[in-house]
């Protein structure tokens, strides 16, 4: 069952909304152990101090910051405290945005949005239909187990979700993401480009996709519990090398030779 992880009031001018959050997605891994290759005992550990040449207990640790001169700044936890925003229980809205304006890369984890009782659903519901007849978002602020967040507010379906962002300057820069100097295209590839996406172009269903090494790695570790082996698979071959235009034609067969209810007019115009 879904833990409430933030409970209190979204505020929009002197309208307050009753509310709790629940965590939308966590991700799925199987972890591993370190274990002793001659024994297969779990290993520890150990905190060693290279100046006193001693092993240190973890209350003997300290927090530090690094700076010039490899020097370190002892940091208290009283002085965390004494900088650390208040865990509030209102989120105000700061200014409402366009959906579409709002990169993805600034999306970081994801909530449910739940009114929190009767009296917030008719404001809760207002503002649901007013972003999403509007295509608008709230941005607001959010201080939560003594961190400060900016926060998106958007409608999804019937309801509202709340994405944490990332702030500008954790989003990283590449000098040469995007540059297209000297890059260009004729009309034949961008319509043959056009058409391959047109072949695979369907709704999105998160239902058809599985994490298939998790699959694979979980079906590894219950046959060797059980003294079996599995077969490595075939790597698969990259591509041959060919220019742009027969990839593209040699991508187009491939499509439609897997999926036959592809438009003959694909073919058509390929040609």
């Amino acid at each position: 069952m879904a833990q409430t992880v933030w409970k209190g009031h979204l505020t929009f001018g002197l309208v307050s909304v009753p509310i709790r959050l629940y965590a939308a997605a966590r991700s799925e891994t199987v972890s591993f152990n370190q274990l002793h290759k001659s024994c297969g005992s779990r290993v520890k550990q150990k905190l060693f101090c290279p100046t006193c040449e001693k092993t240190v207990e973890r209350s003997e640790l300290v927090k530090g910051a690094e700076v010039e001169g490899g020097r370190f700044v002892l940091v208290e936890e009283s002085d965390l405290q004494a900088i650390a925003p208040e865990s509030g229980t209102s989120m105000e809205v700061l200014e409402f945005v366009k959906l579409d304006e709002v990169d993805p890369v600034y999306f970081d984890t994801s909530y449910y949005m739940v009114a929190e009782n009767k009296a917030g659903e008719k404001p809760y519901f207002l503002l649901q239909k007013s972003l999403h007849e509007m295509q608008y978002a709230a941005i607001a602020k959010l201080s939560k187990a003594n961190k400060e967040h900016i926060v998106i507010v958007r409608p999804s379906g019937a309801g509202l979700m709340l994405h944490t962002l990332y702030y500008q300057d954790e989003v990283r820069q590449v000098a040469d993401y995007g540059q297209n100097e000297g890059v260009s295209l004729s009309d034949k590839e961008l319509e043959l480009g056009k058409l391959f996406v047109s072949s695979l172009a369907g709704p999105f269903d998160p239902s058809k996709y599985h994490d298939s090494y998790r699959e694979n790695l979980t079906s590894l570790i219950a046959a060797k519990a059980q003294g079996q082996t599995i077969a490595a698979s075939a790597p698969t071959a990259p591509p041959p090398a060919m220019d742009l235009m027969a990839a593209l034609k040699a991508s187009l067969e491939r499509t439609q030779q897997a999926s036959p209810v592809v438009d003959a007019s694909v073919t058509a115009q390929a040609q």
